[in-house]
C-alpha cells in the first residue's frame, strides 16, 4: 500500500478524472476559462488599488461587476476552445515530435484564426456587457487590437507549441487556462486602462 501523501494525491487525481470526460469536460473547460479570467481581473484591480494616492486620487473599492463581467466573457470563450482543440486534434492528428512539423502548422494555425478572433471576441463582447455601443466598440478594438496581437505572438505560440506536443485533447483548454493568469491579468489591464486617466490610463499611455 502507498504511504499516505502519494494516497492523498491519487485520491484527488481520481476525484477529479471524471471532470475531464464526455459532457462533464466541456463544463470543465468553460468554468476554468470564466473563473481564470475573473481571478485575472481581480489580481489586476489588486493591483490598481495599491498604487500610490497622488497618482490619481484614493483607491478605489474592488468593482465586483467588472470581475464578473469577465468571469462571463471568459466563461463565452470555453465552449469555443473546447471544439476548437477538438478540431485541430482532428485536422492535425500529431503527438511528440515525430509529428512536429504537423504540430507547427497547427501553431500557426492558432495564431492566425483563433488568436484574432478571440481578441475580436473579447473586446466587442465585453464592450456589449458594459453598455457600450456597437461603434464604441469598434473604435476600441481598432486602437488596441494590434497591442493585443503583437503581445499574443510574443506569449502564445511556444505555450501553444509544449501544449500540442505533450498535452493530451481532453486537457489542453486546462492547460492553456493554467497558463492564462498573468495573460488574463494583462487582457484586464488593456481593456481597462483608460478608465485611470494620469496614472495608467490615457494620459500616460499617449506621453
Amino acid at each position: 500500500m502507498p504511504p499516505p501523501g502519494p494516497r492523498v494525491v491519487v485520491g484527488l487525481l481520481a476525484a477529479w478524472r471524471p471532470l475531464f470526460r464526455g459532457r462533464l469536460l466541456l463544463v470543465t473547460n468553460t468554468l476554468s476559462c470564466g473563473t481564470l479570467m475573473a481571478a485575472g481581473d481581480a489580481v489586476r484591480q489588486a493591483w490598481e488599488r495599491r498604487l500610490p494616492e497622488d497618482a490619481a486620487g484614493p483607491p478605489q473599492p474592488m468593482d465586483l461587476r467588472r470581475t464578473a463581467r469577465m468571469f462571463a466573457m471568459g466563461c463565452s470563450m470555453g465552449p469555443f476552445l473546447h471544439y476548437w482543440y477538438q478540431w485541430l486534434d482532428r485536422i492535425f492528428p500529431a503527438m511528440g515530435f515525430k509529428g512536429i512539423r504537423t504540430i507547427l502548422k497547427k501553431v500557426l494555425v492558432d495564431q492566425l484564426v483563433a488568436s484574432p478572433l478571440l481578441g475580436v471576441w473579447y473586446f466587442l463582447g465585453m464592450g456589449y456587457l458594459e453598455g457600450q455601443s456597437l461603434d464604441t466598440s469598434c473604435q476600441e478594438l481598432k486602437d488596441k487590437f494590434w497591442e493585443f496581437y503583437k503581445a499574443d505572438w510574443c506569449v502564445w505560440p511556444a505555450a501553444q507549441l509544449v501544449n500540442f506536443l505533450y498535452v493530451p485533447t481532453s486537457y489542453r483548454v486546462m492547460y492553456v487556462n493554467s497558463m492564462t493568469l498573468g495573460w488574463d491579468t494583462y487582457l484586464s489591464y488593456l481593456k481597462h486602462r483608460d478608465h485611470l486617466p494620469g496614472r495608467l490610463g490615457i494620459a500616460s499611455h499617449t506621453d
